[in-house]
């Protein structure tokens, strides 16, 4: 088939699959390459469909897709989703009974499911490894797939196991790459790490119009915080802490306050995180006062605001973090309170526990960075997407600081 005929023909499976007329940006091109059979690293921003980039062509193609993600209510989401739609989805999880287990090992070996969601720990398992190796796996997506690379923000060992586990298996499958962050070093070392350094790279770029960046510095995080709230009052929103003792502290604020709030943090029992993640995707509380354990898979378009009340340790962290807001496309603020104590908290928890040096250094290094974000006077989305790589307007006209330069009295005295 010409190109032409292709596009046509995946439009039409887009419409007969997911109901939609057109691709986004960035997402046709995509599905071309693995409908191809060419492996791929995408960079896609937050909201962008990054799972029809996979989960189409996989559907026009015999074999399964094992979808390797890490987090259960990530793939839990997703494999409910597809279930809606008629087409046959599971994950398996720790939470599943030996009955459970074995009956979706028994249909994806008899051809019964089209995606089988794991979590990296599990390609590791005898039984898994066995499975798969009379699967018909011939294709594995990798989501988040920032968390293979030993320099990026959420690095995880547990992902290092993927080349191991593919060599294993009668026959290679094709491999697909996804995330939403990813600097150009961390590009690399995903295309390295992963063993496909052949890969077509599809970078979409980094820009959300709609997110308004600012950093507010202040002494009173609280005060500062609840006169942001008071200007969005019924919206939902996301506020970040670095420790789970801020968590703790800033819930309490907010209850007394009168907010719907509750908290999330690795402390909780999994139920206890579960329902209060449950509570604020349907609505039921509107913040949610979180470390960074919360986020990553969560589905939820509508959330207007993301304020940090702690500065993260790296931008891809912030960047990725603010980036839950606003998914729908809709206007929504990323507030940054900062201090000079963020910097002793952030530089104790990378030095805390931790032996490797040369690690420790990279932290640092990226931790420079987000100070700098903090603590500059130029336009913020610029620093952002130049961090990324990418070029950037002067100005955006939609951010804290470019808001500070175009009311500055100087600019007032010259009629600038």
């Amino acid at each position: 088939m010409g190109q032409a005929e292709v596009s046509a023909y995946l439009h039409r499976a887009l419409k007969h699959y997911f109901h939609y007329d057109e691709f986004r940006k960035g997402q046709e091109e995509i599905i071309t390459e693995i409908i191809y059979r060419r492996p791929v690293l995408a960079v896609l921003p937050t909201g962008a469909g990054k799972s029809i980039c996979f989960q189409l062509p996989s559907l026009l193609q015999p074999g399964l897709t094992l979808v390797i993600s890490p987090l259960i209510s990530l793939m839990k989401d997703q494999a409910e989703a597809l279930c809606r739609r008629g087409i046959p989805a599971a994950y398996l999880d720790s939470s599943l009974s030996n009955n459970e287990y074995g009956r979706i090992l028994y249909q994806a070996l008899g051809g019964g499911l089209k995606f089988l969601y794991v979590a990296p720990e599990r390609l590791v398992n005898k039984q898994f490894i066995t499975f798969a190796q009379k699967a018909k796996i011939t294709m594995v997506a990798v989501d988040e797939a920032h968390c293979v690379s030993q320099w990026g923000h959420s690095f995880r060992k547990e992902y290092g196991e993927i080349p191991a586990f593919i060599r294993l298996l009668p026959q290679k499958p094709l491999v697909a790459a996804f995330t939403a962050t990813a600097t150009a070093e961390v590009r690399r070392d995903i295309l390295e790490k992963l063993a496909i350094p052949q890969a077509r790279v599809v970078v979409m770029g980094f820009d959300r119009p709609n997110l308004h960046f600012a950093v507010e510095r202040s002494l009173d995080k609280n005060r500062a915080l609840l006169t942001f709230l008071g200007k969005h009052k019924e919206e939902s929103g996301i506020v970040y802490c670095a420790t789970r003792n801020n968590v703790e502290k800033v819930t309490e604020l907010l209850v007394k306050q009168g907010y719907l709030a509750l908290r999330y943090h690795a402390g909780l029992t999994p139920g206890e995180r579960t329902q209060n993640q449950n509570y604020f995707v349907n609505d039921q509380v509107k913040i949610i006062v979180a470390t960074n354990a919360f986020g990553m898979g969560i589905d939820k378009a509508d959330v207007r605001f993301v304020v940090h009340y702690n500065m993260p340790k790296d931008v891809e962290s912030y960047y990725q973090e603010a980036g839950r807001a606003g998914r729908d496309g809709q206007p929504a603020q990323c507030l940054l309170l900062y201090d000079k104590q963020d910097i002793v908290v952030n530089t104790y928890l990378i030095g805390h526990d931790q032996p490797d040096l040369q690690w420790k250094e990279r932290e640092l290094s990226l931790l420079r960075k987000m100070i700098d974000y903090c603590n500059t006077s130029q336009c913020l989305r610029k620093y952002l997407l130049e961090y990324f790589g990418e070029k950037a307007e002067l100005r955006c006209q939609n951010c804290g600081n470019c808001d500070q330069n175009k009311n500055a009295t100087w600019r007032r005295f010259l009629n600038i």
